[in-house]
């Protein structure tokens, strides 16, 4: 994989607004499969539609690649995901930590895109979830054997 290539696919998500969406085919093979905790989809129409409805549910999301790595067709980038919900108070910025697996094709475009972060982190950060999920978290720890 081309680290030119790598550095302008990097550049696109860092940079990545509701404008540039339209720029997907120019990284992304019209039949590449996007799959994370929330989504399955095949086809670059389909993701692009992941990333409209990302910035229509969100107030100014976006990717910060923190590191990557490359071999052969397949590149893993680790990410911070920095946004503000639209909807819910307070509208104080959210990070996510996760990463991403892009496998390329003959003609370095990515066909295959995997999300890895942990859905329960954007959970908790919901007012009315986030406060059961706390609930149940300190509901789930394990008690001290009796007499201790």
């Amino acid at each position: 994989m081309n680290a030119e290539r790598i550095d302008a696919l990097v550049q696109y998500f860092e940079t990545l607004g509701p404008d540039a969406i339209d720029a997907l085919p120019q990284y992304y093979a019209a039949h590449c499969r996007f799959v994370d905790p929330f989504n399955d989809v095949c086809g670059v129409e389909r993701v692009a539609a992941i990333f409209r409805h990302m910035f229509e549910q969100l107030d100014a999301p976006r990717f910060v690649v923190q590191d990557r790595l490359a071999e052969d067709r397949r590149v893993l980038l680790t990410w911070d995901f920095e946004f503000r919900f639209r909807r819910w108070r307070p509208r104080e910025g959210q990070r996510i930590h996760g990463a991403s697996l892009l496998t390329f094709d003959a003609e370095d475009l990515v066909i295959m895109h995997r999300d890895y972060w942990d859905a329960a982190e954007l959970y908790a950060r919901l007012p009315l979830v986030g406060a059961l999920m706390r609930l149940l978290k300190r509901q789930g720890r394990p008690q001290a054997p009796l007499g201790e």
